[in-house]
């Protein structure tokens, strides 16, 4: 009994389905391959900052800044970072004369977290995705 040709190989022929090809391709918004070390180092940019605050974007920022990919995470991280301490300290002051704007900082740091989340995924898929500028205020940029 003869079953014809064998299939041809692809995406999606009769005998099963086959995954694209896995490899280090360029992400859109991002020119050259992303080696997993880039993914690990942009990751810490936003994660960090759940342990350590503004201080892990600035290690990352310095230590680990020679990738472009990394670079811009790193530095949109660092920019979330600073926009939630100045937030803290004005909403601080601000609470001392008036005890509902303590509410501020407060929402905007829930906004933060969401958006470190946001970015954090991204970079773990070889991605950049823009923080809005209300969030990471744009005073440090990637070259």
């Amino acid at each position: 009994m003869a079953y014809g040709p064998p299939p041809s190989p692809g995406y999606g022929h009769q005998a099963g389905w086959q995954q694209p090809p896995m490899g280090n391709a360029p992400t859109p918004g991002h020119h050259g391959p992303v080696s997993h070390d880039d993914k690990n180092w942009a990751l810490m940019a936003y994660l960090g900052q759940f342990l350590v605050g503004a201080i892990a974007p600035v290690v990352v920022f310095f230590g680990k800044g020679r990738s472009g990919f990394v670079r811009r995470h790193a530095a949109q991280g660092l920019n979330m970072g600073i926009a939630a301490m100045a937030v803290w300290f004005a909403g601080g002051l601000l609470s001392l004369a008036v005890e509902a704007f303590i509410w501020v900082p407060l929402a905007f740091t829930a906004v933060v977290m969401f958006y470190l989340v946001y970015a954090a995924r991204a970079a773990n898929r070889g991605e950049f995705r823009k923080v809005p500028p209300v969030v990471a205020w744009p005073l440090l940029k990637a070259r």
